[in-house]
């Protein structure tokens, strides 16, 4: 049985802890460092861009963060160089500047970000983590990418992200596979990520009975308060106004 307490060690700072207001963007070096400082666990997504570089990145395009139409898959990472987030000083980093960075000084809390699965995102990844020292999880929607993790990295405290599907496009079998969370019986999760406007349920009620449970995303002092009893740990941004 793996330790996975340090899921729970304090509150996760989503993206890291940003704040737009204050020139601090989501997924930033600045974000990062901040989150640090108040001893949080860092959230945090990697991409991988058109030369197999692993970046820091949430989204599959830079429109909402750079303000330009262009896919991260598409673009080197040069070229992202050129870019800057949400009009900050801050340029999208590179996922081994974070490891340097964090240094062991805060858990990581990784999301795998796939859309078509090939396994070259977590055979990268794992290179990078492999030689870490300092705690981590990794974590996906997409089911193929924590399972290449249950199969070639049995050792990573690993977990699947959830919620109702309800507006994404896809067969509603596979929305009822996906939020039901039946795929855990073959991936054998160490905890459930689940979107807390979905809870609770029935497959998070049963579920937490023996693993964590982390909720996503709190951005208000309401949430927060409804949420942090049912989960083991929560997910949040805005925490200046709540925490």
């Amino acid at each position: 049985m793996k330790d996975c307490s340090f899921l729970t060690s304090n509150i996760i700072a989503h993206r890291g802890y940003h704040n737009i207001n204050k020139n601090i963007p989501e997924n930033s070096i600045a974000a990062f460092k901040k989150a640090i400082r108040y001893k949080y666990i860092i959230e945090l997504d990697v991409h991988l861009t058109k030369d197999k570089r692993i970046v820091v990145f949430h989204d599959d395009d830079l429109k909402r963060m750079c303000n330009i139409d262009k896919k991260i898959e598409d673009c080197t990472y040069k070229e992202l160089l050129k870019y800057n987030l949400k009009g900050t000083k801050y340029k999208i980093p590179l996922f081994e500047e974070v490891l340097s960075l964090v240094s062991g000084s805060v858990p990581l809390l990784i999301e795998t970000k796939v859309s078509k699965f090939n396994g070259v995102l977590e055979k990268k990844l794992s290179k990078l983590l492999d030689n870490y020292d300092g705690l981590f999880a990794v974590q996906s929607f997409n089911p193929l990418s924590i399972n290449w993790f249950r199969r070639h990295r049995k050792n990573y405290v690993r977990g699947i992200l959830s919620y109702d599907f309800k507006n994404y496009k896809m067969p509603t079998l596979t929305k009822i596979i996906l939020r039901t969370l039946f795929l855990d019986i073959i991936l054998k999760t160490d905890f459930i990520s689940y979107k807390i406007s979905c809870m609770p349920n029935y497959f998070t009620d049963k579920k937490r009975r023996n693993k964590i449970l982390l909720g996503w995303t709190v951005r208000n002092k309401k949430d927060y308060l409804n949420m942090k009893d049912y989960c083991d740990n929560l997910i949040c941004e805005n925490m200046d106004e709540y925490l």
